[in-house]
């Protein structure tokens, strides 16, 4: 068993014969274990350790394996409880399951039964940390990674990163600029198994074209003039670790042939040389521009595409998820306070009004500079809209913020106001017929004319 993937396993039990000889066998298994004789040491082990597992006896000198069960379950309700007995009976199974125990074994039993048992119970363990923390990623306000939000598309990237970070899948991450593609590349790179190493990012249209090959590549000492020394390119000094190249469509095709053969062979030749250098990395790549736009007009080659686009992430523009611009305001909001030694205390109605009817062609990064200007001019308590940009006062945001196209029926209008807040609230129909404020029934009527199936997202 690997070490990151150890397991802690308390054994409770009086008879010292049993503690010993699980120990023996589970350490043997790649398990660390720790035991106790009663309840009460029991309690004072599970005080100072996280447990995975817990294996008890039923009876014990100072109380019953039930205690353990409900002593676990109260204080750690993700760890699993195996209960162990000499006197099984039906009562028995019965109490320690409706105690919140995984399952039980009558003694003796064998080592396979027992090992079998332990695999699932720890199983059901890890799956229930991972559902709790993903939970309190959901959350409404939730934060994981640096991103902020309760929108449907941030929590599947979430979840992506959570499930795909470990592999060494190549990564295609797209959106508009201002939206949090490198912060999305970052998550990946410190939850992959390459986090220890390190994290190159490349801006490929920051780099003048002819400098590009030598940048990404090195060069050998007088490949060209000026080459008065060997140089390792950035590729080179991702060794190990995580090479983020944004704007990739910006890098001519002949390098895109040359990056397509360091992926498929993991190796590289640096400008000028003959010998290669063997190289691994994990290739994150990202572009604001449409993918199916630039293939059909030549500038990123489809076999390279192929290739770095095992898995897409489609980050979404910030008008696309209003809901979440008053959370990620008063995140923002926390920092300059901090920052600039302010004690703003929250957003204003009308603040909260204005920015909500606000395009944001900038995305977060225009939602940060103008939330960090308007703390620098805010002198009071509350974050009021004289604080904002002039953009944010212009006549066209006192009006109506819905911009409805000419000759559109009512009943189209009506169907995607109620497409759109189903889709912010996951397809929670109570909540999107509060926030439409219909009653329930009028609404379930609606959705039913208009044609609408609700399905909810697993």
């Amino acid at each position: 068993m690997k070490e990151q993937q150890r397991k802690t396993i308390l054994v409770v039990d009086d008879d010292v014969s049993v503690t010993d000889s699980l120990r023996l066998v589970l350490t043997d298994a790649g398990f660390q274990v720790l035991t106790a004789g009663t309840v009460a040491r029991a309690r004072a082990i599970l005080n100072d350790t996280q447990f995975d597992l817990v294996i008890t006896d039923l009876c014990l000198p100072d109380g019953t394996g039930i205690d353990v069960i409900t002593n676990v379950k109260t204080e750690a309700p993700e760890t699993e409880v195996i209960l162990m007995t000499g006197h099984g009976s039906l009562d028995i199974t019965i109490e320690a399951i409706k105690r919140g125990a995984y399952y039980y074994v009558e003694k003796p039993c064998t080592p396979d039964t027992l090992y079998t048992l332990i695999n699932r119970a720890l199983e059901v363990a890890t799956l229930k940390r991972e559902n709790e923390s993903l939970k309190r990623t959901l959350s409404v306000g939730g934060e994981a990674f640096g991103m902020i939000g309760r929108h449907p598309k941030l929590h599947q990237i979430i979840q992506t990163i959570r499930t795909t970070a470990p592999s060494d899948a190549s990564v295609l991450i797209e959106g508009e600029s201002g939206t949090g593609k490198e912060l999305v590349a970052a998550a990946f790179h410190a939850q992959s198994d390459r986090s220890s190493g390190a994290f190159i990012r490349i801006n490929c249209s920051a780099i003048p074209h002819e400098l590009i090959e030598s940048e990404l590549f090195g060069y050998k000492k007088g490949a060209f003039t000026g080459a008065d020394h060997d140089k390792r390119g950035l590729i080179e000094a991702a060794n190990e670790g995580t090479l983020l190249l944004d704007e990739i469509a910006e890098m001519p095709s002949h390098l895109q042939t040359k990056l397509l053969r360091v992926l498929q062979e993991r190796k590289l030749r640096r400008v000028g040389d003959e010998r290669e250098i063997d190289v691994s990395f994990r290739l994150l790549s990202a572009t604001n521009r449409n993918t199916s736009a630039l293939l059909e007009q030549g500038l990123l080659r489809n076999d390279l595409y192929f290739r770095i686009s095992t898995i897409k992430i489609q980050v979404p523009p910030l008008r696309e998820r209003l809901d979440d611009v008053p959370l990620i305001a008063r995140h923002f909001l926390d920092r300059f306070n901090l920052h600039y030694n302010k004690k703003i205390r929250d957003l204003s109605p009308a603040t909260v009004q204005r920015l909500l009817r606000y395009n944001w062609p900038g995305n977060i990064r225009e939602l940060e500079s103008v939330i960090e200007r308007a703390v620098l001019f805010c002198s009071g308590k509350q974050l009021d809209p004289d604080c904002l940009p002039e953009e944010f006062h212009r006549p066209r945001l006192n009006n109506s913020s819905f911009v409805i196209p000419p000759l559109v029926p009512m009943e189209e209008i009506e169907r995607e106001a109620i497409l759109q807040t189903l889709e912010r609230t996951s397809g929670n129909v109570r909540r999107s017929a509060q926030i439409l404020r219909f009653p329930r029934p009028t609404f379930y009527r609606k959705l039913k004319k208009l044609g609408i199936t609700v399905q909810r997202p697993a």
